[in-house]
């Protein structure tokens, strides 16, 4: 986790720079209507928004829906190093507890490669392109070393790199991912105690806790895990209480899942049944991630909206702007395997 940083805060500068930027996102109104248009257009289009100079880096090798996902994810990366740039003294590391999880999912990206067995090569054409200079770390890592294990060793200096060195020899690519979130959130907790921690942001944290372990305890009765390993992904410091938790792993339908949660007062059911229901209709858990994220944004709202002189315009921006990247990237991958309209609409996170 980013050390701690002294000086003063330019919260009043840093709000304005945020808000000037959430302000050039593409909105509902655009974004439905490049649902509208056809696969040959809408790269175009979405180079006109705000994503011409990354798609020129990728146009020249590669095309269609592959240039345009790794234009997108160079963007958000140069993004996130600008916003941490305009940022100063302790509310740059308050920031930085935010920004900080885009690394420990570079890591998972990393590790899910060389788990799948993908060549360098592959790699760095087509998971972390080499032309984003902020992958260079990354495919040091993949060009130097072979296997999971030397991976993680190549990672040591680093806060997940020092986490996945703790696990067994034989621990799975799941026990990796699960150690990575419970260090990242334990330490981001950590990072916001104290006097200029940042109530709300705690608050927030906490509430982000919560909704990983319900779509995780969802996912867990689709896979028919153990009691014991569900309760070993817990991720702990959330609001719902820990004897609730316990609990919830052991539920066996979403039902059970729903209304053993409901005992706790600090979860939100509000939306779930309907989700439960969609859910059922689909065969998927796409509705209860939707409601969840649904949740949250509108949290993220409020707060930027009561806390305006904080660093919750900040964090409010950069999750927004993470969430038109993700509509996007599922917009152009869906176009690519000819999805229909309605179902891209349906799919779209406002």
């Amino acid at each position: 986790m980013s050390r701690a940083l002294n000086g003063r805060s330019n919260l009043y500068n840093a709000a304005a720079r945020a808000k000037a930027r959430k302000a050039s996102l593409i909105d509902t109104t655009r974004m439905r209507q490049l649902i509208q248009q056809g696969t040959d257009s809408i790269g175009a289009s979405i180079g006109e928004m705000g994503y011409r100079a990354e798609m020129d880096i990728y146009g020249s090798r590669m095309s269609g829906a592959d240039a345009i996902e790794a234009a997108l994810f160079h963007n958000l990366d140069n993004d996130l190093a600008g916003v941490l740039k305009f940022c100063q003294g302790h509310l740059k590391s308050l920031v930085a507890i935010y920004v900080e999880r885009f690394d420990y999912e570079k890591a998972k990206t990393v590790l899910r490669a060389i788990n799948g067995g993908a060549s360098d090569e592959i790699i760095e054409s087509q998971i972390l392109p080499s032309e984003n200079p902020r992958n260079a770390p990354w495919l040091n890592i993949v060009r130097n070393t072979e296997g999971l294990q030397e991976a993680i060793e190549a990672m040591s200096g680093t806060s997940w790199g020092m986490t996945l060195s703790k696990l067994d020899a034989d621990a799975t690519l799941e026990d990796m991912e699960n150690a990575l979130d419970l260090q990242y959130f334990s330490d981001a907790l950590k990072a916001v105690r104290g006097r200029d921690g940042g109530p709300r942001l705690r608050r927030y944290l906490r509430m982000e806790i919560d909704h990983r372990n319900v779509i995780n305890e969802f996912r867990a009765i689709r896979m028919g895990m153990t009691v014991e390993k569900r309760q070993s992904m817990v991720i702990p410091g959330g609001k719902i209480d820990s004897g609730t938790m316990r609990q919830a792993c052991q539920a066996e339908s979403d039902e059970e899942l729903i209304e053993t949660l409901r005992r706790s007062s600090s979860f939100d059911d509000s939306g779930f049944d309907e989700a439960m229901a969609e859910a059922k209709r689909m065969g998927s858990l796409d509705p209860f991630a939707e409601l969840l994220s649904h949740q949250k944004h509108t949290v993220l709202k409020r707060f930027a909206h009561l806390s305006p002189i904080s660093p919750f315009p900040i964090i409010y921006y950069i999750e927004r702007k993470a969430l038109e990247v993700r509509n996007l990237r599922l917009l152009v991958r869906g176009k690519a395997v000819g999805l229909p309209n309605e179902v891209l609409e349906a799919h779209m996170d406002y």
